[in-house]
């Protein structure tokens, strides 16, 4: 068995994008332009994205016994992922997704066969081998508590991205997966409504005394707030580029932030990569069609951006 740095654990669906005149309203009618297919899954996203950038990786999950669950093993081999999958009878989780000519894009996810994915399918030692677990949102209770579970147990620093979860459950309910956190990604949208009120720095905050190390908040066209337990914290600037779809751009940001983690790079050095990842995303439709790969990331392009510094007091106990 190789030594991984980073395995993901999340739900792999097998996604289906309509591209769209516009995003409609009940009962309206509207036309379908193109239609793409391709796997997915957040997590199943940011570790493709970090095999493409040269990091050795892996994944724990669960696909059905269908022609997606083949597609979706087919392209994790294909990427050099290693992979600890199990194939249950019954559907892969899907994703249909509707984006219009903005980029802006409404997502229907069915769960199938992710609701049996447990504890007892996760082989620890495998997990232990890297220095990151990733893991992103299922859809119910039971897979919650799982990762809870698994986050006790492992030897592994984690990286939390709830996604999802924002919107399904209270702050206090996340909170233990945040405190084993050595790094959270949230979303603007996503902070908000886990914290209702709080802007990104005062929600940041609150994640960051709650535990967490360091928290990136994704800004959208304005970039990205990323602050740690030490009282280091910057808002970045996005990268000027086209949009074309903005699916997986959060799940990409993951990925660059985690590989200039891996590098032992400063968080604001970390945002700008995860950023430039985010970038090449957002220039094609789909999660990863886009994703670069190593020799896209140029240090002297990325280190010159805008970068500005937020002093913050370090949070308590350090």
């Amino acid at each position: 068995m190789r030594k991984n740095e980073v395995i993901g654990l999340g739900a792999l669906n097998y996604d289906v994008l309509y591209i769209v005149e516009r995003i409609a309203r009940g009962g309206e009618e509207v036309g379908i332009i193109d239609v793409k297919k391709a796997p997915g899954g957040s997590a199943a996203n940011t570790i493709v994205s970090l095999a493409r950038l040269g990091v050795e990786v892996g994944f724990v999950g669960i696909v059905g016994t269908d022609e997606e669950g083949e597609l979706i093993l087919e392209e994790f081999r294909n990427e050099g992922v290693e992979t600890r999958i199990r194939r249950e009878e019954g559907y892969t989780g899907a994703a249909i997704g509707f984006i219009d000519v903005t980029g802006e894009r409404a997502l229907y996810i069915y769960p199938g066969v992710n609701e049996q994915l447990g504890i007892e399918d996760i082989d620890s030692e495998f997990v232990d081998t890297a220095r990151f677990l990733h893991t992103s949102s299922f859809v119910n209770k039971e897979q919650l508590e799982m990762q809870r579970e698994l986050a006790k147990r492992m030897n592994s620093k984690l990286s939390f991205s709830p996604g999802m979860l924002c919107f399904t459950y209270e702050l206090e309910d996340l909170s233990e997966l945040i405190a084993r956190s050595e790094v959270v990604f949230l979303s603007l949208r996503e902070l908000t409504s886990l914290i209702e009120g709080a802007d990104y720095e005062q929600g940041a905050d609150i994640l960051l005394n709650k535990g967490a190390r360091i928290v990136c908040v994704t800004l959208g066209e304005r970039g990205c707030y990323v602050a740690s337990r030490t009282g280091a914290s910057h808002v970045i600037d996005a990268v000027p580029t086209t949009v074309v779809d903005t699916t997986g751009a959060g799940d990409a940001f993951a990925a660059g932030f985690l590989y200039g983690l891996l590098h032992e790079r400063s968080i604001q050095e970390c945002g700008k990569l995860g950023n430039l990842v985010a970038s090449f995303c957002i220039r094609e439709y789909g999660c990863r069609k886009g994703l670069p790969y190593k020799n896209a990331l140029q240090p002297t392009t990325f280190l010159t951006w805008g970068s500005a510094p937020r002093p913050r007091k370090p949070c308590k106990g350090l």
